[in-house]
């Protein structure tokens, strides 16, 4: 009978591409995909534990598996990710989800086969959190699930230690992988026939920053997008601290490269800056703006922003706001401050009451979505390129994103899903944009 496995995936993009990667290992191993978690014979879950909200989701799904487990002695249960690397939290899961069979971190999910083999012969509880950060495992073949769209890791790891963020002690410090491996994975997924290539990295414009490559971002930049096809090239996430003009550079010189950089600012008070360790002011941050559009006057910014940080007054929340407004973000990512155990924040006086942030991530969202629509409203009776994505059953429409993020959907009569295509956009409603295909004779926006 064929092996089953169902993986549950929380966070960022850096945890779906790992999601990709623990499958590549469990098909590998000769188990094939379920939806459904009553058909699995593993379940993996895959948290993360930079906000309270995914974590809490985690513990409600692990726990609803009780059930299940009894009903299937033999099911595999395991959790990795960022919340078993935690301190102390795989006590806790250990303690109130003793069916859970095997527990690794993300400083060792490369050895996940050898803790399934492990459980499969010893039919004991595995445990295996490394501790401190080896050498990157290369040749694990990841199990794409996003075509057209590909992920790279160009890095591990955060050197920064925001005063918020738990990062640093969940991932380990910076690594960074070699530039010849990189640029081998790239041209197999551009020979392989994939579209758009993300390079990840908690920070990469740190990339190599310790002299082990002997390459900085831009020049790694600048040898991907030398790589020959037709594919887009995006890279994510940049600190305001490290980008620079070199990058932009290297974006002027390829084509491909998308002009849209996520920069996350998370607030827009310097004392707040300073009190989360970000390590830059606000005018340094715009400076980086004016930079980016003095070379691409079209070119676009999403950010994320925190709202409640300790000590966060009123006035610090409209400087927020204000900087929000100078920078003309396309979109943001917004969310209440969330205090984790073991970071600096968790510990500083002043939190702020929770109806206190309430109102002004409301307010705050507001304003970017108020941003947004207007940026949508200048795509009317404009042709795009939208490299299509995947196929909507509800609205029986192709969707996908041009190099600005923005959604556009489309009805075809073929499958369109891995082609470039122009579209004149007829509608435009909030973040998504509706229209019909048309002739090359894309224009600028």
């Amino acid at each position: 009978m064929e092996k089953k496995y169902h993986i549950v995936t929380y966070g960022c993009q850096m945890n779906v591409h790992e999601s990709e990667k623990i499958a590549g290992i469990l098909f590998k191993m000769g188990y094939r995909e379920t939806k459904e978690t009553e058909d699995a014979d593993i379940i993996v879950f895959n948290t993360c534990c930079i906000r309270e909200n995914a974590e809490n989701h985690a513990f409600g799904n692990i726990g609803a598996l009780k059930k299940l487990k009894k009903r299937k002695p033999d099911l595999i249960v395991a959790v990795g990710g960022c919340m078993t690397q935690e301190k102390g939290k795989t006590e806790v899961l250990k303690r109130k989800f003793p069916f859970i069979d095997i527990m690794f971190g993300t400083l060792n999910l490369e050895e996940l086969q050898e803790l399934i083999e492990l459980k499969q012969r010893e039919k004991k509880r595995v445990v295996r959190i490394r501790e401190k950060e080896g050498e990157i495992v290369e040749g694990d073949e990841p199990l794409r699930t996003s075509y057209p769209n590909a992920w790279v890791n160009i890095m591990y790891g955060c050197n920064n230690f925001c005063s918020y963020c738990i990062v640093p002690y969940v991932r380990g410090r910076e690594r960074s992988r070699k530039p010849e491996n990189i640029l081998a994975e790239v041209k197999k997924l551009v020979a392989e026939g994939y579209k758009e290539i993300t390079l990840l990295g908690q920070n990469v414009d740190s990339y190599g920053s310790d002299g082990s490559t002997g390459m900085t971002f831009a020049e790694l930049l600048d040898s991907v997008a030398s790589v020959e096809g037709n594919f887009r090239l995006r890279f994510m996430t940049s600190h305001p601290k490290d980008f620079n003009e070199e990058v932009v550079k290297v974006m002027a010189k390829h084509r491909k490269i998308c002009r849209l950089v996520h920069l996350p600012v998370q607030s827009g008070s310097d004392k707040i800056l300073k009190a989360m360790n970000r390590r830059y002011t606000c005018g340094q941050y715009l400076e980086e703006v004016k930079l980016l559009r003095s070379y691409f006057p079209e070119a676009e910014l999403t950010t994320d922003i925190i709202v409640g940080f300790p000590g966060e007054t009123e006035e610090d929340y409209l400087a927020t706001e204000k900087l929000v407004r100078e920078a003309n973000f396309a979109s943001a990512f917004t969310f209440v401050y969330s205090p984790r155990t073991g970071t600096k924040a968790a510990s500083m006086p002043d939190q702020i009451p929770e109806s206190v942030q309430k109102d002004r991530i409301m307010r705050l969202v507001e304003l970017v979505n108020s941003l947004t629509r207007k940026k949508s409203e200048k795509y009317l009776g404009k042709t795009v390129e939208i490299l299509c994505e995947d196929y909507d059953e509800k609205k029986g429409l192709y969707l996908g994103r041009d190099e600005f993020g923005r959604m556009g959907y489309f009805k075809s009569e073929t499958n369109r899903i891995g082609d470039f295509v122009n579209l004149k956009i007829t509608q435009a409603n909030g973040i998504s944009l509706f229209g019909e295909t048309a002739e090359k004779e894309n224009k600028e926006i």
